[in-house]
């Protein structure tokens, strides 16, 4: 493989998305996606900071770049991981396609041809929501996700009433769907641990796949104990953006399965890295990914090579915006996405879908009946 330097760096704003394209003298070109929903635009302002680095950069050199731009900030967190992701995603793909092999080739090769999804479902009543799982399981999809609260669940006054809603609406679910769909239950991190372990006994007797985030992940050890004393697997991490974060987790034996970001967590050199240590642990991935196709295509990579890789987040990628992204959409059959072959991620933009006007998302947080701050 000829040496080639990185000549020019472009963010993109795309919708509600960042894109990233890495070009290099030889005409290859990289394509990434980092940050969250919400921080798109301070996301595109690091990369820009980062950029002059860059420039003249060997693009082969992933890791080192990572650990320069890394540890040149005092700042660290979501914003700077963020950007970090966007630019090692692309990286990989600049590599697989010089040497024109899929990413997953260099990661150890493929553990698998199709990954399997759960597809998210939702619905304002409880007739609704079973109605929506119902109309994904006919297309094919064998697990579900949803949030067993309503939309105003903030407004109860009681936590009493708050979790028989959940126990109606997850047992609604069961019902229609029956047992040979895996169901998966989103909190959004919005109980107490003490709440978390009370919901999550009466939820026991549905057999949820997993129990995702019932109170916010920034402490391993009381996250433990909801693990511990609710017989249902944990899943959380989707909010964490370094390695370490995770180590504190696994050593606190605070889930079952881990969830990776691959815009948020280092890219995929640091989702591999945590699908290794949570691999030491007996522990499944299931990465986390409500973003673009090209987020999608990424998540692909790693559940392809990694020999943990438990379930693949899918939100649907048939409509406008999304639909118009890529210039071969990515294959969905029978709820699996297939493994694509091609050169890097294996996927194409449409130059002519980069148009699509920005959307800004309002930050917002909902207010309880007391005016107290909710968690979203």
């Amino acid at each position: 493989m000829k040496p080639t330097k990185i000549e020019k760096v472009e963010p993109i704003l795309w919708d509600r998305w960042l894109l990233l394209k890495i070009y290099c003298e030889d005409g290859t070109i990289g394509i990434g996606e980092g940050g969250v929903h919400g921080w798109q635009r301070p996301t595109k302002t690091m990369l820009e900071v980062m950029t002059p680095y860059l420039l003249g950069q060997d693009p082969s050199r992933i890791e080192h770049h990572y650990q320069w731009l890394y540890r040149s900030s005092h700042f660290m967190g979501s914003v700077v991981q963020g950007a970090l992701s966007a630019i090692d995603i692309a990286l990989w793909d600049i590599k697989g396609k010089r040497l024109d092999v899929p990413i997953y080739e260099l990661m150890g090769g493929m553990t698998r041809e199709r990954v399997r999804c759960y597809m998210h479902v939702n619905g304002a009543t409880i007739e609704e929501l079973a109605a929506d799982a119902l109309s994904k399981v006919q297309e094919g999809f064998t697990a579900v996700r949803f949030s067993p609260f309503p939309s105003d669940y903030y407004l109860h006054k009681s936590y009493a009433e708050w979790a028989d809603e959940a126990v109606r609406r997850v047992g609604a679910v069961r019902e229609v769907v029956g047992n040979a769909v895996d169901i998966c239950v989103e909190i959004h991190r919005q109980m107490t641990p003490a709440e978390s372990i009370g919901l999550g006994r009466r939820l026991e007797q549905f057999h949820p796949y997993f129990y995702e985030d019932p109170m916010l992940p920034d402490s391993p050890a009381r996250m433990a104990d909801v693990q511990e004393q609710c017989n249902i697997p944990i899943a959380t991490g989707e909010r964490f953006t370094t390695i370490f974060e995770y180590q504190q987790l696994l050593e606190a034996k605070g889930a079952a399965y881990v969830r990776p970001d691959v815009c948020l967590c280092g890219g995929l050199s640091g989702s591999k890295k945590v699908a290794a240590m949570a691999e030491a642990q007996h522990v499944k991935v299931i990465p986390h990914n409500p973003l673009s196709p090209v987020s999608t295509a990424a998540c692909i990579q790693l559940d392809a090579c990694i020999p943990n890789f438990a379930l693949q987040e899918y939100t649907g990628e048939s409509h406008p915006p999304k639909s118009e992204l890529l210039m071969q959409p990515l294959e969905l059959i029978e709820g699996y996405l297939t493994v694509p072959s091609g050169p890097g991620l294996g996927i194409e933009l449409n130059e002519a879908a980069l148009r699509f006007p920005i959307k800004d998302k309002v930050l917002d947080t909902p207010i309880g009946f007391d005016g107290s701050v909710q968690d979203r």
